[in-house]
């Protein structure tokens, strides 16, 4: 028996999260929407495995002509009352909602209109996120979203969300999100890479992401605060319950990424999220801007090699542009940019 599933992701990364669904074989995609990709799961897939995506929900309903006006709250009141619920059990019901441009009505309001009628039949406790209200981790959770006249309403499959890794036992200011972490080892090809390199490495995530694709890969982490690389050692060492020998794949250190302790030419493939003073301040060699790390990446990086990057500011110089991906991250818009070096030298 096949599964209608939703897939939720960070805008941007649509196509990448359809990808790996087509790949992991996990499925057949029928559709992409703002921070959705809809498919049909294949049977006895395990769609908790999937990396690039935020989450992954069941659609126990698809609602059409849902309007801006108010009416659309009672059509979705009505479409909530016919979802069947069969064998479900919890503590309560909490429900989370958005939805694409505007409308006359709030997303506590469908929240609202939506979690008395799924409460009541299961005789549970519905919980609002009104006034800021957080409701207990154990409750049934629902989405309800909304674009054009169509609305979907799932229930997540997960006890958490798929973002929210096991691993991550330690973190630090400015940590990346691990699915948009995924995407960019995703983007960077991993198959055959011998040594890949973050030389701002923070608390580990795009090379614990990168081992989930290229577990045979050596990995080299840097940075310039020990505090990280503590913090990136003890998700490392989480991320090794799940992976026998997974500690062996890393090193790390801490260096300045305006000078990268490694050969010229020995790293086939750069994975790095810089410091853009937004949450953590550039530091040592890169107080004042951020050539020297560019320099130092194109340096360290083969011929052959690629680097993937999250850049605010444009592309470099001494790369040539492969492919970017533009995603939206705490009300910025930067892009993940796969790069490699131009021929002849950079002017230092």
């Amino acid at each position: 028996m096949h599964t209608f599933a939703v897939a939720r992701a960070v805008h941007g990364i649509e196509p990448l999260v359809a990808t790996e669904i087509r790949r992991s074989r996990l499925g057949v995609v029928h559709g992409v929407r703002h921070r959705e990709v809809w498919f049909e799961a294949a049977p006895g897939a395990d769609l908790t495995g999937l990396r690039t995506a935020d989450d992954v929900l069941l659609a126990a309903a698809v609602v059409d002509g849902i309007g801006h006006g108010r009416s659309a709250l009672r059509r979705l009141a009505r479409a909530a009352r016919s979802v069947s619920l069969g064998g479900l059990t919890g503590s309560g019901v909490e429900v989370s909602a958005s939805f694409v441009g505007r409308r006359n009505y709030t997303r506590f309001e469908i929240e609202d209109a939506v979690g008395a009628e799924l409460a009541r039949p299961l005789r549970l406790p519905y919980h609002s996120r009104r006034d800021g209200a957080r409701p207990p981790r154990d409750a049934m959770a629902w989405r309800v979203t909304i674009e054009g006249d169509r609305a979907l309403i799932a229930l997540r499959l997960a006890d958490r969300p798929l973002h929210r890794r096991a691993y991550k036992t330690d973190s630090i200011r400015g940590t990346l999100h691990p699915p948009v972490a995924a995407a960019m080892a995703a983007l960077a090809r991993l198959g055959g890479a011998g040594t890949v390199l973050d030389p701002c490495c923070g608390a580990g995530t795009t090379l614990i992401e990168a081992h989930a694709l290229a577990p045979g890969a050596r990995l080299l982490g840097f940075d310039h605060d020990p505090a990280a690389l503590r913090a990136a050692t003890a998700n490392a060492r989480a991320a090794g319950a799940a992976s026998a020998g997974v500690g062996a794949a890393f090193g790390w250190g801490v260096a300045d990424g305006g000078r990268i302790p490694l050969a010229d030419g020995s790293v086939d493939r750069v994975l790095v999220n810089p410091p853009w003073g937004r949450q953590v301040p550039p530091r040592g060699l890169l107080a004042r801007d951020l050539g020297p790390l560019w320099r130092e990446v194109r340096r360290v990086l083969a011929s052959d090699g690629l680097a993937v990057a999250l850049v605010h500011d444009g592309i470099p110089r001494g790369f040539a542009l492969e492919e970017a991906v533009r995603v939206s991250l705490s009300g910025q818009h930067p892009e993940i940019a796969v790069l490699r070096k131009e021929a002849g030298r950079v002017r230092r």
